[in-house]
């Protein structure tokens, strides 16, 4: 690696053999040096996971490329935190997770390993990103990952606030097609999930979650917006979930011990 270059961490939540991990690290090369390390199988809407019980293994793989890269049983958070802590023996200056295979928008960063990757990162002070292409189909990652690798660039060079990362959905159209990119807020999701109930051969139940995807209200100035109407979405996310203007309201509510 070239320590005169920033060195950037790439990781996901679709695991290591995931496409748009591979479009990601080739795009962030041409701006940095590039640590791939990233969960041994898909980890999808894990959400914010930090394994304690049981121990974590780190293995060198050859990616389709045949660049080395590093993979881990671990969730994508895990995967960061092993990075920081010092199985990536070099600091590390900028995070990006992705290129998930499916929209990450509004209440969905709550689920989605991809964005609580970026995270884990933001906790320690790290810069980072979450990159998501709006298709659940084989897809071309290389628009997205020539955008990520442009923000990311940009990234570096401003730097972010402590405790905040970058969201960002990308439409599933051509480079060509796409509109344009937006500042957003989060949308509101709606989900239509639904309870699948079966009976194992020893007559016990077990359940499904289970239901359509999810929807949103295109409400103007959101992710959900944007990404409907073409355009990728860039969400600024803060790691203090305080709701900030009900402090004063609960400190009149009479709160001692009964």
């Amino acid at each position: 690696m070239n320590s005169n270059k920033p060195h950037i961490l790439v990781t996901n939540d679709d695991g290591i053999r995931a496409p748009g991990l591979l479009a990601l690290k080739d795009a962030c090369a041409e701006i940095a040096d590039v640590t791939v390390l990233a969960p041994s199988h898909n980890w999808s809407a894990s959400g914010h996971v930090k394994t304690m019980h049981k121990p974590l293994r780190v293995d060198r793989v050859t990616l389709a490329d045949g660049t080395e890269a590093l993979s881990t049983t671990g969730a994508p958070s895990d995967a960061v935190a092993l990075a920081l802590l010092g199985v990536v023996e070099r600091d590390i200056d900028f995070v990006v997770s992705g290129i998930n295979r499916g929209a990450n928008l509004g209440h969905d960063v709550t689920y989605s390993g991809t964005v609580t990757a970026a995270m884990e990162a933001a906790i320690s002070n790290v810069p980072a990103m979450a990159v998501s292409l709006n298709t659940r189909e084989q897809a071309d990652f290389e628009p997205a990952a020539r955008f990520a690798a442009s923000l990311a660039e940009q990234t570096l060079e401003r730097g972010l606030p402590d405790g905040i990362l970058l969201n960002v959905n990308v439409p599933h159209l051509p480079a060509d097609a796409i509109k344009g990119v937006c500042v957003t807020r989060m949308g509101l999701r709606i989900y239509r999930d639904e309870l699948l109930k079966r009976v194992d051969p020893r007559g016990k139940p077990y359940y499904w979650i289970g239901g359509p995807e999810p929807t949103g209200i295109e409400d103007e100035g959101t992710d959900i917006w944007a990404v409907a109407n073409g355009y990728i979405s860039v969400t600024p996310i803060h790691l203090d979930l305080t709701a900030h203007d009900l402090l004063e309201t609960l400190a009149d509510w009479k709160l001692g011990m009964p």
